[in-house]
């Protein structure tokens, strides 16, 4: 469910390798790089508040491994739940070819139920990335995720965003669809919208604290990659770091939250320490 992004293999010990040091990336990664930079500073943290090179992950929507496989190449372990036989084949396949299939294990399940395949109260991190869009019941759906973690954790969560969807039907002249996702309870633009619901930062920072986890911290993801013409980035030089830089600096305020296609909230215990 998450967009693909495949940093390069790490050798280095999951606290001292960084994405962010990573050559640059395709323009794919305009739609991951955000939520990585975040996760990343957490996964440090958690390495070092847990004094542990390797964290247990938990990647419930996980599909066929784009966050699951470069967790593990970093050194850690982890459990991918997907719905989807298929997602969880093509999961096994890239883990192998990466060759860290010791790290990534993939189980059949969903968020509802969730600890029919794995452990309650058993993971360092948990990601929900692409989930509630899709549950009948966002806020089950979270409370089980925050279950999930141990004591001291944190859970990245990325969810569709409102505006975003808003603003690019406004802006492809389909007016009265971007109305009609502006005032609709889900968010849906009419009938032929294929998402299922779509999220304010205000709701789901309120999901995650309802599920008794503070908020670490909220960015917008894909503020303009998704508005700005592929064959500028393409061809002009420069065009994909500046874009990439653009990106980093607006996905923290708030001003772009309400414009962006995606959110991201990381979620944490009380005893974690924020950046």
């Amino acid at each position: 469910m998450s967009d693909p992004m495949r940093p390069p293999v790490s050798h280095q010990h999951p606290q001292t390798a960084s994405l962010r040091s990573d050559p640059p990336r395709p323009r794919a990664s305009l739609r991951t790089a955000v939520v990585w930079e975040v996760l990343q500073d957490a996964l440090d943290r958690r390495v070092k508040a847990t004094g542990r090179q390797a964290l247990d992950v938990l990647d419930t929507g996980g599909g066929s491994g784009n966050f699951a496989v470069p967790l593990a190449r970093l050194g850690h372990r982890v459990t991918v739940v997907d719905p989807s036989p298929n997602a969880l084949f093509a999961l096994e396949r890239r883990a192998a070819e990466a060759e860290v299939a010791d790290r990534v294990k993939g189980v059949q399940g969903d968020a509802h139920g969730l600890f029919d395949v794995a452990e309650r109260g058993g993971y360092d991190v948990v990601l929900c990335h692409g989930v509630l869009e899709y549950v009948d019941d966002p806020a089950e759906g979270m409370r089980n995720a925050v279950a999930a973690l141990r004591s001291e954790g944190v859970l990245s969560l990325l969810a569709a965003g409102l505006g975003g969807a808003v603003l690019a039907r406004a802006l492809a002249g389909h007016f009265k669809e971007a109305k009609q996702a502006l005032e609709d309870p889900d968010g849906r633009w009419g009938q032929g919208d294929p998402m299922p619901r779509r999220f304010t930062a205000e709701q789901l920072t309120e999901l995650v604290e309802g599920a008794g986890l503070r908020v670490g911290a909220v960015h917008g993801v894909r503020v303009f990659a998704d508005l700005v013409p592929g064959v500028l980035v393409d061809t002009e030089p420069g065009a994909l770091e500046a874009l990439l830089k653009l990106e980093e600096a607006a996905a923290e305020l708030s001003a772009f939250h309400s414009v962006a296609t995606q959110l991201h909230v990381l979620g944490e215990t009380g005893e974690t320490s924020g950046t």
